[in-house]
């Protein structure tokens, strides 16, 4: 038989919700459910919701909807059941044990995701980090049965096969994580030492922030492919939720000598679990060190406003809340919106896919980050060589005329290297 023809066929899944009120739109979140059940390459199979005043803390749902969801998944032909929130380790247990199936929650799905689009070496690192902290308090109760046997000769002293192999298990699962942890390490002082080069070239540093699917490594390569030194440097990029779990940096110049790195990250999603947002930090955390956020909205999605509030949250949550933003509004071609680009209250309009409004936003970014620099003439002496050269390389230059009391040079430079070498500054 052809390989092609021996793939395995997806997991079919029943999805279940429970309402109990505090969610703005709990239908739009269950709609997101099954986005990433598709994004975890399974099959929905159809979905179940209950409305309760407060979930069942053995079962999350009610005794009654349990056999609901039993009988549904039995005539779908569901292999798993996936809950929209987070489960404890003995709602998972006790719901495993009714239904007779595999119960995953919200958080294992997004991880299953992480797990499938993970690349590079750090971001595996990560997700497995993630992952085994999951896991950890989700180990009792995996050997109930072989708990209840007896030790050697019948001996009540010695604990039972299930409890020392669920020790053995959990020390086996905190020395990974511990293992884990310290190559995480490196690799994050790998990537201090390149932010700091970056910091030390007085580059201005953005960052593209947003929801998952919104359009940002669509944005990084269409510049890239306009104005980065390599063109050829292009992300991945492709409509689905997490299609990149890499934070890529590019240098950005539009042609006026004033170059940016643009940098592109993980995308938000709302529930993001904390243990991703932990293990990812390092990673996250760029967005702490840039001089400007780009904030990619999908303004075609009709929840586009809860997106951005999720975004919000959570750049709070990364202490990068009071950074400058510019809002871009991708996709607005879909919503029928002409022409584009448009700029409306300092927001933008535009539609990456199409190639529309790159440049206007290149501009408008650099025009933000440079917007501390000032026109000035230097009368640099040739004594002070080193001057002249730090200028031309850092500075944009209008000009230079080299006389015979120096040289003169017409630049336009931030406001820190006119406040360095005033001295040499003409009236």
């Amino acid at each position: 038989m052809r390989e092609e023809q021996m793939q395995e066929a997806p997991v079919k899944v029943l999805l279940v919700g429970v309402d109990i009120g505090e969610e703005a739109d709990f239908e739009y979140s269950m709609e997101e459910l099954a986005s990433l059940a598709e994004a975890a390459e399974k099959e929905v199979v159809g979905q179940i919701v209950q409305r309760l005043d407060h979930v069942n803390k053995a079962l999350y749902i009610g005794t009654g909807k349990v056999d609901d969801v039993r009988r549904l998944a039995e005539e779908r032909g569901a292999q798993e059941v996936v809950f929209d929130n987070s489960l404890t380790p003995s709602q998972v247990r006790n719901l495993g044990k009714e239904l007779e199936l595999t119960v995953i929650d919200r958080t294992n799905l997004i991880l299953d995701i992480f797990a499938i689009r993970a690349q590079t070496r750090e971001a595996k690192l990560q997700v497995e980090t993630a992952r085994l902290q999951y896991m950890l308090p989700r180990l009792v109760g995996m050997y109930d049965a072989l708990s209840r046997q007896g030790g050697a000769s019948g001996s009540m002293s010695n604990k039972g096969t299930g409890e020392k192999k669920l020790e053995l298990d959990r020390r086996k699962i905190e020395h990974r994580i511990t293992e884990l942890k310290k190559e995480l390490e490196d690799v994050s002082r790998t990537r201090d030492v390149q932010r700091r080069k970056r910091q030390q070239s007085r580059t201005p540093q953005v960052a593209l922030v947003g929801y998952t699917n919104a359009g940002k490594s669509t944005i990084l390569n269409r510049m890239v492919e306009q104005f980065g030194e390599l063109p050829e440097k292009t992300v991945m990029e492709k409509d689905m939720l997490f299609a990149t779990l890499e934070t890529s940096v590019r240098s950005i110049d539009t042609g006026h000598n004033k170059p940016f790195f643009l940098t592109d990250t993980v995308g938000f999603i709302h529930k993001l679990p904390h243990g991703l947002v932990k293990a990812f930090r390092s990673t996250l955390e760029e967005v702490k060190y840039a001089d400007l956020l780009v904030q990619v909205v999908d303004f075609s999605d009709e929840n586009y406003r809860q997106q951005m509030q999720v975004t919000a949250d959570t750049l709070k949550e990364l202490g990068a809340g009071d950074i400058p933003q510019i809002v871009v509004y991708n996709k607005a071609d879909k919503c029928g919106m002409e022409p584009l680009p448009q700029k409306r209250q300092e927001h933008w309009y535009l539609a990456a896919g199409q190639n529309t409004g790159i440049r206007e936003l290149a501009e408008a970014i650099e025009q933000q980050v440079y917007a501390d620099n000032v026109d000035c003439t230097f009368l640099i002496p040739y004594s002070a060589g080193n001057v002249a050269s730090y200028l031309m390389e850092e500075a944009q230059v209008f000009s230079t005329e080299y006389r015979e009391d120096g040289i003169l040079i017409h630049a336009d430079c931030h406001r820190q290297d006119m406040e360095r070498y005033k001295t040499y500054m003409t009236q």
